[in-house]
């Protein structure tokens, strides 16, 4: 059997669809290719049970004919959108899909009725592949660092915080960085919980979050390192899986934390947990504390995010709680 997976973006749900692509490749042997963005492709290139990856810039004629030569019996598309409809279309094989519940979504953003179905976006990216007879195994999400992604935490720690002689030290991995900004805490918040952190802070995030990385390591004091923008993808997953804790709003680093199955602080704000993406974990585990303010009748405002508050208080971050952040940090 050979299949095509198909999940263009992002960060976050490539890694979440790693329990279907263990699943089809170990419980029933397939072939399993995987279609992604080139951006996000170095997610599934380590990853054992990927036996070859599709990647395109913009659009899928630009892969469509090593595609259509690859003759698969099935596709699994997680994506469902146009991009993955023209796929399907054009390989011609029997197609399953997932459910985005987007009517369920708009419900509850726009008229704040709760219709979500109870269920983990992982267990809805299954549903395809029980179709072909896999199920879910229990054993929660995949992340692969190639070995030369590695990185030596206690070097940076040993020149950047440590006296001389120290022991390296336990520390908190801080995702500040978000797709949008009504799902990131604002900055002053972030310094006040770095300064009362009980351990060295690693400020994580891309090269968009660098300037704002350095602020906060400027004002935080000598134990925040800011990474933001100094390392790639498998380099900073590396950093997340050496920690002690991780804190990070709703984002893809949160997804590879659990991955590793790590301590998570999760922080939410303008996107609930109950959309079915909170961390996800092995069977009968879960290493996460949800952090959010419940009872804003203007929450949730979107499935996705705004680059500034819709009604101007940013209270879904501005009130999240730092007394019961600093308390779950100090009982590590």
């Amino acid at each position: 059997m050979k299949l095509l997976i198909i999940r263009f973006s992002s960060i976050g749900d490539i890694v979440l669809a790693t329990p279907v692509i263990r699943a089809l490749k170990q419980q029933l042997g397939a072939e399993v290719h995987f279609l992604t963005k080139r951006t996000f492709s170095g997610i599934v290139e380590a990853n054992p049970n990927v036996d070859k990856v599709y990647a395109i810039e913009k659009k899928v004629s630009e892969v469509i004919g090593g595609l259509q030569g690859e003759n698969y019996d099935y596709v699994i598309d997680l994506h469902k959108n146009l991009r993955s409809a023209q796929v399907k279309w054009r390989l011609k094989a029997k197609a399953y899909s997932f459910d985005k519940i987007n009517w369920e979504k708009w419900l509850i953003v726009n008229l704040k009725a709760n219709r979500l179905p109870d269920k983990h976006i992982v267990d809805r990216y299954m549903e395809p592949a029980e179709a072909l007879g896999a199920r879910n195994d229990g054993q929660g999400l995949d992340y692969f660092i190639p070995p030369e992604d590695e990185v030596a935490v206690g070097n940076l720690l040993a020149t950047n915080v440590l006296a001389p002689q120290q022991e390296t030290p336990k520390y908190i991995a801080f995702v500040i960085g978000a797709a949008h900004n009504t799902k990131r805490l604002p900055t002053d918040k972030i310094i006040s919980l770095c300064r009362q952190a009980p351990m060295p802070v690693l400020l994580l995030g891309g090269p968009g979050e660098a300037e704002e990385g350095q602020q906060i390591a400027d004002a935080a004091g000598g134990q925040v390192l800011n990474m933001c923008g100094k390392f790639n993808l498998n380099q900073s997953a590396s950093i997340v899986r050496q920690a002690h804790k991780v804190i990070s709003h709703d984002t893809g680093l949160m997804h590879i934390a659990a991955a590793f199955g790590k301590d998570i602080l999760s922080i939410w704000g303008n996107t609930i947990p109950e959309f079915g993406m909170y961390p996800y974990y092995p069977e009968g585990i879960n290493r996460n504390t949800t952090f959010e303010v419940k009872g804003l009748s203007c929450r949730p405002c979107s499935k996705i995010g705004f680059q500034e508050c819709p009604k101007g208080h940013f209270r879904c971050m501005r009130d999240i709680p730092e007394e019961a952040i600093f308390k779950e940090l100090k009982g590590s």
